[in-house]
């Protein structure tokens, strides 16, 4: 297969490029430099922290996010397959870093596209710049919407709405490293509430949890 072709069917699998033409898309690989890097398994891609920059594309591949809250008195770990954009929202505003850390699980390949190259086709290539923006506000609009949401009736639908608020993707196998102690404080509720609806929720199998940590094997199944 002709390598344009290649990075054509690639890069159509993420959201900023989707709805482009075969000749936009070219005229994007021609003019646009990009990097390509392979990783082998157990590889640090990027640390919490570090500057987001350049924007990395999964095209193969899975690899694992680990995100710890503020005071990093708890966690959770998320495996992440391909295609997949590493927070593109952190490359601007306010605070320009990741707030996640990602390694690779299995060997992994990514397309890398620098902050400036980003800025260029943003202004240069309309569907890009559009594509953008609607990620960004669809984000916004999702986060502004969670504060009306109806209040959950029971403790383990509250222990599923704290599952899915605190992960990248709604999706997908997370270990969430917490004691049951942090969990009730979180939730505001008590321990032994906490101890049951978890030991409910194991027996219908949407996770299993130990002292300090609590495996879903498939988030989406508690929405269900």
């Amino acid at each position: 297969m002709n390598p344009e072709l290649k990075i054509y069917d690639k890069l159509l699998q993420f959201p900023l490029f989707q709805g482009m033409s075969y000749a936009e898309l070219m005229q994007v690989v021609a003019h646009t430099k990009m990097g390509f890097v392979k990783m082998t398994a157990g590889q640090r891609i990027v640390r919490e922290g570090d500057v987001c920059n350049p924007l990395y594309f999964l095209i193969n591949g899975t690899m694992k996010a680990e995100t710890g809250s503020d005071g990093h008195s708890y966690s959770v770990e998320e495996d992440i397959s391909a295609p997949y954009m590493i927070q593109p929202e952190r490359l601007f505003g306010m605070y320009q870093r990741y707030s996640s850390s990602f390694k690779t699980v299995t060997p992994c390949h990514f397309i890398t596209i620098d902050k400036q190259e980003v800025m260029l086709l943003l202004e240069t290539q309309m569907t890009f710049r559009i594509n953008m923006l609607t990620l960004l506000t669809t984000d916004i609009q999702r986060m502004t919407h969670q504060p009306w949401r109806q209040a959950p009736q029971s403790l383990n639908l509250r222990l599923t709405r704290f599952f899915i608020q605190h992960t990248l993707r709604p999706a997908g196998s997370k270990v969430f490293r917490i004691t049951m102690v942090q969990l009730a404080e979180e939730l505001n509720c008590k321990r032994r509430d906490v101890s049951v609806a978890l030991n409910d929720m194991q027996e219908k199998q949407l996770l299993t949890f130990s002292r300090g940590c609590i495996s879903i094997p498939s988030l989406e199944r508690m929405l269900m």
